[in-house]
């Protein structure tokens, strides 16, 4: 009688192996995945300033109490605000985060080029107090918003 041993399971160099293959494959992989990332962020970035000065613009045109409405600039953040001037302390203040790696690396309003700045717009025309554009980086690529002398804010 003659008893075959057939050996099941997988040998050690099988599994090193394929280890190596899935690090390989993670090395090439997670790189774009990261890049996909910064891409979206960036886009939900531009997304959220973009609305933010529509928003602010549109209940300026709609004398929504009685007032007109404004947006201030930071590296992370979107505030509208209530009146011409803005006011850290104001409770009406409305706050729109910008998260990271996204964030707002130059506003160029009136001439004037800073992280900071603020416009507000006419309650009759919707017009901005000023004109410019507002610099949305994520570090690698970045977008450039231009509000033009109507008030509307487009991107490149």
């Amino acid at each position: 009688m003659i008893k075959n041993y057939y050996f099941k399971g997988i040998s050690l160099i099988e599994i090193l192996v394929i280890f190596a293959g899935l690090g390989l494959l993670v090395a090439i992989v997670m790189p774009q995945f990261y890049n996909i990332r910064k891409n979206q962020v960036l886009k939900s970035a531009v997304g959220d300033v973009l609305s933010t000065v529509n928003k602010a613009r549109s209940r300026t045109l709609a004398s929504m109490n009685s007032s007109t409405y404004g947006v201030h600039f930071q590296s992370d953040k979107v505030i509208i605000f209530k009146g011409t001037i803005f006011s850290a302390l104001d409770v009406n203040n409305e706050t729109i985060n910008i998260f990271s790696p996204a964030s707002i690396t130059n506003v160029t309003l009136g001439g004037v080029s800073d992280v900071v700045g603020d416009l507000y717009f006419n309650r009759i025309y919707g017009t901005p107090s000023t004109t410019g554009t507002v610099t949305i980086s994520t570090g690698s690529s970045s977008k450039i918003l231009t509000i033009n002398q109507s008030g509307n804010i487009s991107s490149n």
